[in-house]
């Protein structure tokens, strides 16, 4: 299994309306290395939901549902979509300022490209994220 982390502003697309809808098409990425991520999903991974922008905090997890496919919102252009359905809540979120205080996160994606909307989560990244935000799974 891998893990991930994606991107998006609440806003736009909140924890909240996902868990309503049951699951989206994580659609509109328009940058390579975030694409070649959503390629390397595979079905059952496990990717947090990050509130970027308004928040900026990890607040959920959610399950790849369908591996990628074409972006039926891409006008043109090789880009990708995966489709993704909620998983749990975190009962704490976590904060991006608290994972920049902590020296154990300064390497992970979320820390050092902030920009990128879909990352890489490592596995004792992950775990640990999990016990800061009160989820075992």
């Amino acid at each position: 299994m891998n893990y991930w982390l994606i991107k998006s502003e609440p806003s736009a697309y909140s924890w909240e309306q996902f868990k309503k809808d049951k699951k989206t098409d994580w659609t509109g990425v328009r940058n390579y290395a975030a694409r070649n991520n959503l390629r390397a999903m595979k079905k059952g991974d496990l990717a947090f939901f990050y509130h970027s922008n308004e928040g900026q905090e990890i607040v959920g997890i959610a399950k790849v549902t369908k591996e990628h496919f074409p972006d039926k919102t891409a006008k043109e252009g090789d880009w990708s979509a995966v489709e993704f359905a909620p998983y749990k809540d975190l009962k704490t979120p976590v904060g991006l300022t608290t994972l920049k205080k902590d020296p154990f996160f300064k390497n992970m994606d979320l820390v050092r490209l902030g920009r990128l909307s879909t990352g890489k989560v490592t596995e004792t990244e992950f775990f640990k994220i999990c016990d800061m935000g009160g989820v075992k799974l």
